[in-house]
């Protein structure tokens, strides 16, 4: 198949950004006084982008007005540490460097919003990508498919399909209602049993085999 462009979802995905998320959003629960949750515990509450993962740190119930004091309180904190402890997983930066060699555009849609996405990203893989869709840009985030779409289309090429590459059920939840093929990889923050279940085209254990699934 040959696939083109390529969606990659970032966190978990292009980036390992676990513990720098961990990082701020126990700050934050420290200032407010509330329980604080191990690192690990992250991985599920990431993914549906910052607001969500505030409503799922916070006490049950918390107040419109708390989550929002949370919110800010993360923000503040994730914009100074936010490349604390992030790093590209193995293998990545070379790959979008070899697919911009081959003429396969890569692109990113995330939830995560874009003011910290574009900062990130842009450190660690430079020019390799060629747009980045993150939340704040006037799209619903996903698994509404808008973004993913909107990105298919402007970088739709000729004779290829587009595939939509992440680490979660959000993600191939995305790439079925956007009616494209879904790639869930292995290496980030949720297990294979949650991608399945959104019956992906494909399933990269690591980094090789997403390679031979673009490139044929």
């Amino acid at each position: 198949m040959n696939y083109n462009p390529i969606i990659f979802d970032l966190d978990g995905t292009l980036l390992n950004t676990l513990g720098d998320l961990s990082a701020a959003g126990n700050h934050a629960l420290k200032q407010m006084n509330f329980p604080t949750h191990a690192e690990e515990k992250y991985r599920y509450f990431v993914g549906n982008g910052i607001p969500k993962l505030i409503e799922r740190i916070c006490p049950p119930n918390s107040s419109a007005e708390t989550l929002e004091r949370v919110h800010t309180l993360f923000a503040e904190y994730y914009e100074q540490h936010k490349s604390d402890r992030t790093k590209p997983y193995d293998g990545m930066p070379e790959l979008l460097a070899e697919l911009k060699e081959r003429g396969i555009i890569a692109v990113c849609n995330t939830n995560k919003d874009y003011v910290f996405s574009e900062t990130l990203l842009r450190s660690f893989y430079g020019d390799t990508l060629a747009e980045i869709v993150g939340a704040g840009l006037g799209y619903n985030v996903k698994p509404d498919p808008a973004a993913a779409l909107y990105l298919a289309e402007k970088y739709a090429v000729e004779g290829a399909k587009p595939l939509y590459v992440g680490d979660s059920g959000v993600d191939m939840q995305t790439a079925l209602n956007a009616k494209i093929d879904g790639c869930g990889v292995l290496w980030g923050f949720r297990d294979r049993a949650e991608l399945e279940q959104f019956s992906p085209a494909h399933i990269a254990e690591n980094v090789s085999v997403l390679r031979e699934i673009i490139l044929g």
